[in-house]
């Protein structure tokens, strides 16, 4: 998109055709006959030149934003939208293009009335820092983990703080490592706490039930907005979303039927369609029905690469298995991975998991929701598929590869090497957990063998399902070193407080 010409604001209903004046003027109207932007601004997927704003109207209308280097927004481009309708329950991005990279980018969005053009409603703003095309700090944050278990907003145990946390932090971007939302955890009205206070969730109606309709997946994401820390955390931080389960339903795969008696829709591939089409209208991702899995390049020293684990799961069963063409990636992003990796010339390759590599998650009695089986041994089932990865990057060279996660729900620091695993042809390497956001803690798990991991550092609650006020609220944060190239990891609570910390030196050809 490009700035608009003054022919082009006047086709469009804009006085004057000053594109500052547009969104700094109030539009002289009777009270309620403005459309209103609902759940504030978000951003997303920020590169050198580009990022995608998001925002929502309680009414069809046309989307603007506003953009500038400057805070009171002199020498401001001024782009034109898309149309919000209900189709998309009113929500709508617009891919920001030409921006310059490695700086503060401020933006501001008002919705243009469609049956009176040039009537707008209220500007709100936002802001975002694009990547950067050369060598400076990096700093950015992870999580996952967000209103479940039974754990929504209680404003007078602080919200969902643990953004406001993050927020102070000033990162570059917030990787959020998946479980956006709990479809499939309703919130009751009050939860009785061991010490005998009592949570006080908000509620709404998408939240007193599973999501199976697309308004009620819709309805997951419109609740975290909600709380004030999360609402104003988006409009500061772009963020880089993946999915893992609860977006749809816990520990599901393509092709399940329900049993769980709260379903009347049981297909998941139903409801998985209509999880992601709720997953990219209400979050700032790219396109409305784009590749969940993808390489955001953060300059030099940075390249993340976000994995969909879900999409092309294979059921859940023992996980024992010697078929190489399945798992939970499937033969097409497995090999986009590798190739990726391969082809990466950033110092520093950040494989963003939504499931662990080495710790065990099981669905039951019998099956195992995650990577790993639990036996130790040679590598089996899902591990099949990261053996392959791990061994094709190592023949190739490729250095400096590091995993973030979350899902588990605690925190914790796993370090993985040849010399205690089943095979021996792989280079070391480091898995950072961290969550939950907002959400029951748990753990630790056991892990398996096979990749040889240690748990370096673990920080878990004593009881399982501990909720947001016993703390266990955890996020990541990353600081790479222009100069030097170091990969520093904190594991912060709640607060901000760091747990633990880790610098890793990058390792160069040669060296």
């Amino acid at each position: 998109m490009t700035s608009m010409s003054r022919r082009n604001l006047l086709r469009a209903g804009v006085a004057g055709g000053v594109a500052g004046a547009m969104l700094e003027a109030p539009a002289l109207s009777m009270a309620g006959s403005r459309p209103l932007v609902t759940h504030g601004v978000q951003s997303g997927d920020a590169t050198a030149d580009a990022a995608v704003v998001w925002s929502r109207s309680d009414r069809p209308g046309r989307l603007w934003v506003q953009t500038s280097r400057r805070p009171d927004f002199r020498g401001s481009r001024l782009l034109r939208g898309p149309v919000l309708t209900a189709g998309s329950d009113f929500t709508g991005k617009l891919r920001l293009r030409g921006l310059p990279s490695g700086e503060r980018v401020f933006y501001r969005v008002k919705v243009e009335s469609l049956e009176r053009p040039g009537l707008f409603g209220s500007a709100v703003s936002g802001q975002l820092t694009t990547a950067p095309d050369r060598r400076r700090d990096v700093r950015f944050v992870w999580t996952g983990d967000v209103a479940g278990q039974g754990w929504g907003i209680d404003p007078a145990y602080g919200g969902m703080r643990i953004f406001e946390s993050m927020r102070r932090r000033r990162p570059d971007f917030l990787l959020h490592s998946g479980d956006t939302v709990y479809a499939d955890g309703p919130l009751a009205a009050r939860v009785t706490l061991p010490d005998g206070r009592i949570w006080r969730n908000l509620l709404t109606e998408a939240k007193s039930k599973v999501a199976e309709t697309l308004d009620e997946f819709r309805g997951q994401y419109a609740y975290n907005l909600l709380d004030e820390n999360y609402r104003r955390f988006a409009a500061e931080v772009p963020q880089v979303n993946q999915w893992d389960d609860h977006e749809v339903t816990n520990n599901w795969y393509p092709g399940e039927l329900l049993t769980d008696a709260r379903y009347t829709e049981k297909r998941v591939d139903v409801l998985a369609a209509r999880a992601q089409r709720a997953f990219h209208e209400w979050l700032p991702v790219p396109g409305t029905a784009a590749p969940i899995h993808r390489r955001i390049a953060y300059g030099p020293l940075l390249d993340v690469f976000v994995l969909d684990m879900r999409t092309r799961k294979d059921p859940n069963d023992g996980n024992t298995y010697a078929d190489p063409e399945r798992g939970l990636l499937g033969a097409a992003q497995r090999e986009w991975l590798i190739d990726g990796l391969r082809r990466s010339r950033a110092t520093w390759k950040v494989i963003a998991n939504d499931l662990p590599i080495g710790v065990v998650v099981p669905d039951g009695p019998a099956a195992q929701e995650g990577v790993a089986q639990g036996d130790g041994g040679a590598p089996k089932g899902r591990e099949l598929e990261f053996a392959e990865v791990l061994r094709s990057v190592h023949r190739h060279g490729v250095r400096n590869v590091v995993f973030l996660t979350a899902d588990v729900h605690y925190t914790a620091a796993h370090h993985y090497d040849p010399s205690r695993a089943a095979i021996g042809d792989f280079t070391p390497f480091w898995e950072f957990v961290s969550g939950p956001a907002h959400a029951g803690a748990f753990g630790p798990n056991a892990l398996d063998g096979t990749f040889g991991p240690e748990a370096v550092f673990v920080n878990a609650p004593p009881v399982a399902n501990a909720s947001p006020a016993e703390g266990f609220q955890h996020f990541g944060e990353v600081e790479i070193d222009a100069e030097s190239g170091a990969f520093t990891v904190n594991l912060r609570d709640r607060d901000g407080h760091s747990l633990w910390s880790k610098t890793l030196l990058p390792s160069y050809p040669g060296k």
